[in-house]
């Protein structure tokens, strides 16, 4: 008990926890020294960091491992930190949103895939040494599975009740995928471990499924418009997941591996590898081709009944008949999304999310230890902190405190700066006039700007969460 005492006496009172805390029962107030994020290094230490598993090769790759976004775990396998698990946990909500506003609903599924399964479809042996593999105790295969056509196939096919009414069946979740890259490289953008949005759909004819596909394509144009990311749509082949009609989401960047022919006349566009190799006109207006380069992002499928024909998927049909189920699948990188958003946003030293997917929106900086501003912009700033989350309830827990106050408000900012918050606020100089300023940087903008308390909780009070 004394020892317990002892330790309550020491606490920090009230006044020295201002910065440190809510207003009561709002909990506490995020504080960088307390952020679990390995230390920032050189770009050398970078280069020795990923040099022993695997190789540093474009943009995102070394910021976010300068930044103490991700960490190397083994080739093509990373720990995903606190900062890019906010982001990525923010993804998979504006993805949800997306997909629920079609009638997606939302499952689990095992990762690991027993070989029948595999075999039934006989992808087992197609998708060749991809495919990570295992055997059990008892001397069962299984695969670690990058992809669920088979296992969502045969639990729908598992429903003997199924009937016309309850379809389509639009089914997706966000889980953990696995393949055996031969060379892993790009940080997130090529790995051997992801997270991936996987949908698929069953449809009472190939009318109504073509309609779903093209529903699903649109929500998939609606996600890459909310993030601002200018993704194209471009046919692509159907690979080893098969189909009759696939298009990719390809982000033109610099480190793309695809090849894309998109026509600036029309509409139309495609993955190299599904036109011939001499093509140079469009072949919808016979305009001329230009090339650029991507990285696909999404990718959807029609699938008709090629998976629904092997494990029996049916439904009953209006006449009560037994009828197989027309299928779609579709799939999204989400851990590649972050990682090609932060590829194409970024400047070279700094991180730059889109706006939903910044990991903490406002990052306030309080003067340093022992300046004349300490005293009053340090209760400036915890009163703008209040003040923030009263007037703008969708920012708690969006608001983070630089108490690193052994450091230069310019140090602070340069690392604020670095890691791509959207709105950095500072009590500098201009907090001791009468009414008090707060210096805000919109990191997303470029401006620097001068605002009061209430200026700025103006200013964020048109911020987007999600």
């Amino acid at each position: 008990m004394e020892a317990l005492l002892a330790r309550w006496r020491a606490l920090p009172t009230l006044a020295t926890c201002r910065l440190h805390h809510r207003a009561p029962g709002r909990g506490k107030l995020l504080t960088l020294s307390r952020m679990f994020q390995p230390q920032r290094l050189r770009e050398d230490q970078v280069l020795s960091l990923e040099g022993r598993l695997g190789e540093l090769t474009c943009k995102s790759q070394r910021l976010m491992l300068q930044a103490g976004l991700i960490h190397p775990a083994s080739p093509g396998c990373y720990h995903l930190l606190p900062y890019t698990v906010r982001a990525l946990e923010k993804l998979v909500r504006v993805i949800d949103q997306e997909m629920q506003a079609i009638g997606g609903q939302k499952v689990n599924m095992p990762s690991l895939g027993p070989a029948e399964l595999w075999r039934a479809t006989s992808r087992w042996d197609l998708m060749g040494r991809e495919l990570l593999r295992l055997r059990d105790r008892h001397g069962k295969e299984y695969c670690l599975g990058p992809t669920h056509e088979e296992a969502v196939t045969a639990l729908v096919a598992s429903q003997k009740t199924l009937s016309y009414k309850q379809l389509p069946l639009l089914l997706y979740q966000v889980t953990r995928k696995f393949r055996d890259e031969p060379r892993p490289r790009f940080g997130l953008l090529r790995g051997r471990e992801f997270y991936m949005k996987d949908m698929y759909t069953f449809d009472v004819s190939t009318e109504a499924a073509r309609q779903t596909y093209s529903l699903v394509c649109g929500a998939y144009s609606s996600l890459f418009d909310r993030l601002g990311l200018p993704c194209v749509q471009v046919q692509a082949d159907v690979g080893s997941i098969g189909g009759t009609m696939s298009h990719e989401f390809q982000l033109p960047m610099d480190v793309g591996e695809d090849r894309l022919s998109v026509c600036p006349s029309c509409s139309f566009s495609a993955n190299r590898e599904t036109l011939d190799p001499l093509q140079t006109h469009c072949p919808a207006c016979q305009g001329p081709l230009t090339e650029t380069k991507g990285v696909e992002v999404g990718h959807t499928f029609f699938l008709g009944t090629k998976y629904s024909a092997i494990f029996n998927a049916q439904f009953a049909s209006v006449q009560g008949t037994p009828s197989l189920a027309e299928m779609g699948c579709y799939g999204l990188g989400v851990t590649r999304i972050l990682a090609a958003a932060i590829e194409v946003l970024s400047t070279e030293d700094c991180i730059r999310w889109p706006g939903l997917l910044a990991p903490y929106q406002v990052c306030l900086i309080p003067p340093k230890r022992g300046s004349k501003e300490e005293a009053a912009a340090t209760q400036l700033v915890g009163s703008l902190q209040d003040h923030i989350i009263e007037a703008v309830p969708g920012l708690c827990g969006e608001v983070v405190l630089d108490d690193r106050t052994h450091l230069t408000i310019g140090n602070r900012g340069k690392d604020a700066n670095k890691l791509g918050y959207p709105f950095v606020v500072i009590a500098g100089k201009r907090a001791l006039e009468d009414p008090p300023h707060f210096e805000v940087w919109c990191q997303n903008t470029g401006e620097v700007i001068f605002l009061t308390r209430e200026g700025v909780v103006e200013l964020l009070s048109t911020v987007q969460v999600v």
